[in-house]
Formats: structure tokens, C-alpha cells, sequence
């Protein structure tokens, strides 16, 4: 009773300190496990050595020649950017950042990075991985960010199925605590079909500025019929890894404007 009649600058000052304060533990307790698998790798032998050294030489061929053809494929797109008279899209920056905290539960899904207003990480900004889009930072502090992961019932987006630009809005639901992740997509337009043997993807749109377009968000495998009877809604299966991240990527737009949501 009395917290509810407490100042609200009282209680906002009150909760950026208590985040302060745990923050130095979360980031120490980190540090220490990042120093503790450092030592557990030492204990390879020698040859275990080489063989991981062989392994991570071919993916940085492989990652080379990757960069080489999306170099060239940018520039492509500017070329015909230029000949359409077209707007160019966002560039962005990816800041790497270590996840130190997983706040998991039926009502949110939360993560708590080790970077924050010391990387210039904004409020609002996209996160991603090598599966797709994980969240949104809702929260930066001084040396850490909160993210709010995609499947958390506050989240929301707008998004569409890859190869039909008509646009859907994407939403998390209360999570069951077993099992893989899942979202909801509403408004998908009638002619639609997804069974388990051809799942629609369900991708990220240019709608909204927050997310690039084409991001991975995850499959739909049925539609229904949903409480309106003029569109289709059904379950988005997430990412598995989702819940297990150890980095991810914060996308931090090169051309400082506000962060538009994503919510239609």
C-alpha cells in the first residue's frame, strides 16, 4: 500500500539504483566463468589443439568467402538502388555482447547482456543471432542491457511469411516452461496454406525501423481461422537456441535517429 503511493520518480530512481547495484555481481560472476572455461581449455591435449585449430581455420574460409559475396551483393543492391532512384536502407553495426543473466518465466523472458551505455547501446535496439531475431533492449544501463526476448508475451512486431509481402503482426504468448519457444501470428491473410511437411518462415519486415528485413523469426506449420472469421492466426515454432544463447548481436544503427517500434 505503501509502495503504490510513493512518487513515481521515487520508485523509477529506486529501480535504476537497484539495477546498479547487482549489476557489478551479474558482470563479476561472468568474468569468472569466462576465466574458468579459459582454464578448462587448457586441459586439452595437444592434438585436441590442432584438430579445433583445423576446424576453425575452415570456417574462417568459409566465413571469408561469405563476406566477399555479400560485399559483392551490396554493392549490387546500391547499383540498382541508384538506377530506381530508390531510398538506400539502414545501415547498421553489430556490438557483440555476452549474455550474463537469463530471467525466464511464464509472464517474461528476459536477458540480461554485459554491454551497455559503455558501447552506446540504445534503448529500442534490435537483437539478433545466427538463427534470427532474439529481442528487443528494453532497459540500458550503465554496463548492462535487458532484452526482451521475442517469445515474451509483451513483445510485439510486425512481420510477414517469406515470398508474400502482404505484412502480419507476430506477438509472444506466456511460455509453459517446458519445451522449445513459441509466438503467435494474427491478420494472415486467408489463401494462405502451412502443414508440418511445408512450414511457412516467418520473417522480419522493412515495416517499422527497429528490425532489418528478412530476419528469421521462425516456422508455422497450421493456420486457423481467427476470432475476426477474415484472417488466419496460428503457433510460430522459435528458434530452440533461443533459450540458450550465449552472445548475441546488438544492431546499432549507423545514422543516430530514433528507434521506431515495431508494434502496428
Amino acid at each position: 500500500m505503501a509502495w503504490w503511493v510513493v512518487p513515481i520518480g521515487v520508485k523509477a530512481f529506486l529501480k535504476a539504483s537497484f539495477s546498479e547495484f547487482q549489476a557489478p555481481a551479474w558482470v563479476a560472476s561472468s568474468y569468472l566463468e569466462d576465466l574458468e572455461g579459459f582454464w578448462a581449455r587448457r586441459m586439452h591435449s595437444k592434438r585436441e589443439l590442432e584438430l579445433a585449430g583445423q576446424e576453425i581455420a575452415r570456417a574462417k574460409s568459409y566465413y571469408q568467402f561469405n563476406a566477399q559475396r555479400a560485399e559483392t551483393l551490396q554493392a549490387e543492391i546500391r547499383r540498382l538502388e541508384a538506377i530506381l532512384d530508390l531510398p538506400s536502407r539502414r545501415e547498421y553495426r553489430y556490438e557483440v555482447a555476452r549474455v550474463i543473466r537469463r530471467d525466464l518465466s511464464a509472464w517474461w523472458q528476459h536477458l540480461i547482456l554485459r554491454k551497455g551505455r559503455d558501447y552506446d547501446i540504445p534503448n529500442g535496439a534490435a537483437v539478433v543471432f545466427s538463427g534470427g531475431v532474439v529481442g528487443r533492449v528494453v532497459e540500458v544501463n550503465a554496463f548492462t542491457s535487458r532484452v526482451e526476448l521475442i517469445s515474451s508475451p509483451n513483445f510485439r512486431m510486425a512481420a510477414q511469411f517469406e515470398g508474400d509481402p502482404r505484412p502480419v503482426v507476430y506477438e509472444g504468448v506466456p511460455q509453459s516452461g517446458f519445451g522449445d519457444p513459441v509466438g503467435r501470428v494474427s491478420d494472415a491473410p486467408q489463401d494462405l496454406m502451412a502443414n508440418s511437411n511445408d512450414p511457412l518462415q516467418l520473417v522480419s519486415t522493412h515495416l517499422g525501423g527497429t528490425f532489418p528485413p528478412g530476419l528469421s523469426i521462425g516456422e508455422v506449420v497450421w493456420l486457423e481461422p481467427g476470432s475476426t472469421g477474415i484472417f488466419q492466426a496460428g503457433e510460430v515454432a522459435l528458434d530452440p537456441d533461443l533459450l540458450s544463447l550465449h552472445e548475441v548481436a546488438v544492431l546499432i544503427p549507423l545514422n543516430p535517429i530514433e528507434i521506431e517500434s515495431d508494434a502496428p
